[in-house]
């Protein structure tokens, strides 16, 4: 998908000498993850939060479209420019302190641009960089590396995103099934608005009257919004304004994708690494075991930090890879009769409770009737590594598969959902896709969150007429896992390719309802054009 240029206003400012021409040295900045394609006349890369207001502060002016991008992992096109300029913030990657709140946890402080990856090695080394600490921070850290080693429990797939991109799309991952998705570990941040100003938010301090909320700006300004009516799903979800009744503010911003401000700070909650974490692949001979079976995990596995699925068609395409790659040809060998895999991570306080939780696994196999005998048991690092090696071969594959279909037509990308559903729909949602996907002759692969009713089923298309027909069949699942309760992004957030799945999900009036809190914070709708609905609702003031 290319995503056309919105209006851009004149030539490139010149007062501030952050901002530059958008030359093709900086093409990768026109695309994402998702492999979509944008424009834009100029890009900046700050690396304080005073350079960020300085950029806003000569663009708002003359209402220059601002897109925010961090690592640019996102799929949902989130960060592809649509027109004005890119404020880049991958620069701004520094931890900037540390303490400890009145429960005792340690609360990082970080730019925006600090990325997942260099985060678990500060953490698993105990050794943050501190430069330019206060002393408070300096003993917070010197506590720290006395006390068990800590973790960031948000796990997207990517480890190579950013904080602040994560915190932008409410990202999460396989351990959301346990510890929730990015939302509830953001403890404050710092928001830049699009004219510069700042909004300081912090949790438990802000909180809205019913569906009212009242914010204050640095600069005195007033905010007051109400909120949009409808109701949040009962499944996962990353789709649009998170919004309900006496919610916190910080929760609003959390999700919304670029378009209320620019994350410029951000404190998130650490906790301590469990002390028996292990994993546990089981397979079973069709889809239909593995369903009964992770509602039996469900239920049955208190210990449950993840639970992830590996349909037929995903198992098959690893064996594929395996032959074929040496890349891959560390992959265990799958048995032939292996048609599917349900794969549990267990968080334990002690190997005792790590050997019960591991019984009652096994219970659960054999209930829904998969062998015990065909299960690996991850116990330690290195054996967890070579589990994780497998889990994230298989969108690894998808993606190569495709890159070899692209030889033959360049315009040919995979589609790949991100749907989840209510606890009680799991079942109906997998008939659904499986019917569809079989009546359209579309081949797929399917792999993912099972614990919380979210996978992404991949349409793999041979050639362009595959992909029209899978991209209106994705169409038809929106409005099917919205009639479950479900919702049409769980994870990825919304960006520019999901906007007419969320006016599926919410209605027209949901869209406009939203569109009046954009406006609330960026009354020129600067901000992440194009991102969660189109600009259209934003003429005329919604």
């Amino acid at each position: 998908m290319d995503v056309p240029a919105a209006g851009m206003k004149g030539p490139v400012q010149q007062g501030c000498t952050l901002i530059r021409h958008l030359t093709d040295e900086y093409d990768d900045y026109r695309h994402d993850e998702s492999r979509s394609q944008g424009e834009a006349q100029s890009i900046s890369f700050p690396t304080t939060e005073d350079e960020v207001r300085a950029v806003l502060r000569e663009l708002h002016p003359s209402h220059t479209p601002v897109t925010v991008q961090g690592a640019r992992t996102g799929l949902a096109a989130g960060a592809v420019p649509h027109g004005g300029h890119v404020l880049n913030l991958s620069r701004m990657n520094r931890c900037l302190g540390l303490r400890r709140d009145d429960g005792g946890a340690f609360v990082l402080r970080l730019q925006p641009g600090v990325i997942l990856s260099e985060l678990r090695k500060y953490l698993k080394a105990k050794a943050i960089p501190a430069s330019g600490w206060d002393a408070a921070s300096l003993q917070a850290l010197g506590e720290l590396r006395e006390a068990p080693e800590q973790m960031f429990p948000t796990d997207p797939t990517e480890t190579s995103a950013c904080l602040g991109g994560m915190a932008a799309c409410n990202a999460s991952g396989a351990r959301s099934y346990r510890y929730g998705p990015m939302r509830p570990h953001v403890v404050s941040l710092r928001l830049a608005l699009a004219d510069g100003d700042m909004l300081a938010l912090r949790r438990g301090e802000v909180v809205a009257c019913g569906r009212h909320l009242e914010l204050a700006t640095e600069l005195g300004r007033r905010i007051s919004l109400d909120l949009p009516g409808y109701t949040m799903p009962r499944a996962k979800n990353a789709s649009g304004y998170y919004v309900h009744e006496g919610m916190d503010a910080i929760d609003l911003v959390i999700g919304s994708d670029g378009t209320l401000g620019v994350i410029t700070e951000l404190e998130v909650a650490l906790m301590p690494v469990p002390p028996v974490m292990w994993g546990v692949s089981c397979f079973f001979a069709d889809e239909r075991q593995a369903l009964d079976a992770t509602c039996g995990l469900r239920d049955g596995v208190a210990s449950a930090a993840a639970i992830e699925y590996f349909d037929p068609a995903s198992l098959d395409i690893l064996r594929v890879q395996r032959e074929r790659s040496t890349a891959f040809s560390a992959l265990p060998l799958l048995a032939d009769d292996a048609r599917c895999c349900v794969y549990v991570e267990l968080h334990c306080g002690d190997e005792r409770e790590a050997l019960d939780a591991l019984d009652r696994v096994g219970k659960v196999l054999r209930d829904a009737g998969g062998s015990e005998a065909a299960t690996w048991v991850a116990r330690t690092e290195l054996d967890r590594e070579s589990l994780q090696f497998f889990r994230h071969a298989v969108p690894e594959s998808v993606n190569m598969l495709i890159d070899e279909r692209r030889r033959t037509d360049s315009a040919i990308t995979k589609l790949g959902s991100d749907m989840s559903v209510p606890d009680e729909r799991l079942h109906d949602v997998m008939r659904l896709y499986r019917e569809t996907l079989a009546e359209a002759g579309l081949e797929s692969a399917a792999w993912g969150h099972i614990g919380d009713n979210h996978l992404h089923v991949n349409v793999l298309p041979r050639d362009m007429d595959d992909y029209r027909r899978g991209k209106e069949l994705f169409g038809a699942w929106a409005r099917e896992v919205t009639a479950m309760g479900g919702a049409v992004s769980a994870e990825h957030g919304v960006g520019k390719l999901k906007r007419d799945f969320l006016k599926t999900m919410y209605g027209e009036q949901g869209l406009r309802d939203m569109a009046r809190v954009k406006l609330a914070f960026d009354p020129a709708g600067q901000l992440g054009r194009g991102n969660l609905f189109d600009e259209s609702l934003l003429e005329g003031g919604a």
